[in-house]
Formats: C-alpha cells, structure tokens, sequence
C-alpha cells in the first residue's frame, strides 16, 4: 500500500516562509488528485489546497496568493510553498490523496507561525 510522508513544517516568523513536502512511497500523485488540510487546535479541519491530476489548483480563500500546491511525478512528491505566513496559519498540515477507495492521508507536519 502506498504510504504518504509529510516534512518541511517548523517553526517561523510571521511573514516568513516554509516549503511542506508530501512524499508517497509509490506512483500515486499523477493518476489521483492531491490536497493540504490543516487543523489548528480546538478548531474543524480546513482544505487549504488542492492539485487535480491536470495540474489544476485550488485554494482557500485564506490562503490564496500565498500559498502554492505543485506536483513534481517523477519525485513522487506534492509541495505546499507557504509564504507570507501568519499566526493564524498555525496548524498541523497534512495530506491527502483522493482515491477511489477514500482518502489516503500522511501523518501530518506542524506548523507554527510567532509574532
């Protein structure tokens, strides 16, 4: 089965930047679309952003014009660049790939953005 691994988060300033990376142990980000959530405590999971298999993203209002979801096949991995970050932003982020079986998802990397 193919196993999904996040990194990059940490901890940064607000108004610095972090690249995540989602590594899947197999071919999986060409043939099914590929979305970040991230869940902050006490608060409801929220789809931060999403890549189709035609490249195509999509973002939430949140987030857009600062974040961008890219896909590299041959790596096997999907990226989330974060830039611009604010404290809100201050969440652990995890991702997930749409299959027809459900929702795959990795462990989650935090994030955590100071003032």
């Amino acid at each position: 089965q193919v196993q999904l691994m996040e990194s990059g988060g940490g901890l940064v300033q607000a108004g610095g930047s972090l690249r995540l990376s989602c590594a899947a142990s197999g071919t999986i980000f060409s043939i099914n679309a590929t979305a970040w959530y991230r869940q902050a405590p006490g608060k409801r999971s929220e789809l931060v952003a999403e890549i189709t298999t035609s490249g195509s993203a999509n973002y939430a209002d949140s987030v857009k014009g600062r974040f961008t979801i890219s896909r590299d096949n041959a790596k096997n991995t999907v990226y989330l660049q974060m830039s611009s970050l604010k404290p809100e932003d201050t969440a652990v982020y995890s991702c997930m790939v749409r299959t027809p079986l459900g929702g795959l998802w990795g462990q989650g990397t935090q994030v955590t953005v100071s003032t």
